[in-house]
């Protein structure tokens, strides 16, 4: 964060978050009763994860400490995003400081990326755990699980540090209108001047592509290994078994990578600001909302351990 602290302070010392402002002003209150129980559910959810990873210890495989560092980074990525933009629909005064910009971009897309990595991470892990089940205590020991996931948030880490340091580093000499809900990359590079601009915003441009792109090949190219052992195993039986533990993994990623897909990957082009900030609400509101459910959907031994945290905490006598 060092170097997030030292930003080049510019003629612009605060901006305006406009991503809702275009919308008629009585749908804000029904946003705002739409979002928050989705944005509690989604804390609900991923702590519900966590807690039960924690405390059951027949879930403490590599698996589950993966998915319960996942539930970290969605808890975290939100907490940096959907609190102000709740305060925001019901508020006429959208400013945000520099400073608090470039933290909410640096606390944001750091747990963003670190999602990412744990994905792909969780891929190989399902790799390793049907293409060589023999060597899977080797391969993913607990040992190796901790150094990856730490892996994980540290390159998420370093990605945003990078990124958040470049971009609050630019000259913004105004105007200091965001067209987003918070403060995202692209829009704020807009705002930018000088003349490396171009230069800079294509950089940053890459690298999240690059990371997104990265990430999402490497699990491609798990999962062409695992389609083929899985059609290799004799007994229909045996291919369901071997498929159903991966499904809730891959349905997270499609979710994820399809969201982000639409908002980092859509060609260039007019597009309105109402429509900008409905595609943002599906990869900051919608996706960590659906992961939690998607997980315990899937794996019951996560769902009896979740039910079991959840009514030791209401009724500690009864568990």
């Amino acid at each position: 964060m060092a170097a997030i602290l030292r930003l080049n302070y510019t003629s612009v010392s605060e901006f305006i978050l406009i991503g809702f402002s275009t919308f008629p002003q009585h749908l804000l209150p029904v946003f705002f009763l739409l979002f928050l129980p989705m944005y509690l559910f989604t804390l609900l959810g991923n702590l519900l994860v966590m807690a039960a990873v924690w405390s059951e210890r027949s879930l403490h495989t590599p698996m589950h400490l993966f998915l319960c560092a996942l539930s970290a980074s969605e808890v975290l990525y939100t907490f940096a995003i959907i609190p102000r933009m709740l305060a925001d629909l019901l508020s006429t005064d959208r400013s945000i400081s520099f400073r608090a910009c470039a933290s909410q971009m640096f606390f944001s897309f750091t747990p963003g990326f670190t999602h990412s990595f744990l994905l792909t991470v969780m891929g190989y892990d399902r790799y390793v755990a049907i293409c060589h089940p023999l060597r899977y205590n080797v391969l993913v020991s607990p040992r190796g699980c901790a150094c990856l996931v730490a892996w994980s948030w540290a390159g998420g880490s370093v990605m945003e540090l990078l990124v958040t340091s470049i971009v609050f580093h630019l000259p913004f000499c105004g105007p200091n209108v965001i067209h987003h809900f918070f403060c995202h990359v692209p829009p704020l590079v807009k705002l930018a001047c000088g003349d490396n601009v171009s230069t800079v915003a294509m950089g940053v441009g890459l690298v999240c592509i690059a990371a997104l792109l990265g990430c999402g090949l490497l699990i491609l190219l798990s999962y062409a290994f695992i389609v083929a052992t899985i059609l290799r195993i004799p007994s229909a039986g045996g291919r369901h078994k071997a498929f159903s533990t991966c499904a809730s993994h891959l349905t997270v990623v499609v979710v994820h990578y399809g969201f982000a897909s639409v908002i980092y990957l859509k060609p260039k082009g007019p597009q309105s600001l109402e429509g900008d900030t409905l595609m943002g609400i599906t990869y900051t509101v919608l996706t960590p909302f659906l992961s939690p459910i998607i997980f315990s959907f899937r794996n019951k031994e996560l769902k009896i351990a979740m039910k079991k945290t959840f009514l030791s905490k209401l009724y500690p006598s009864s568990v």
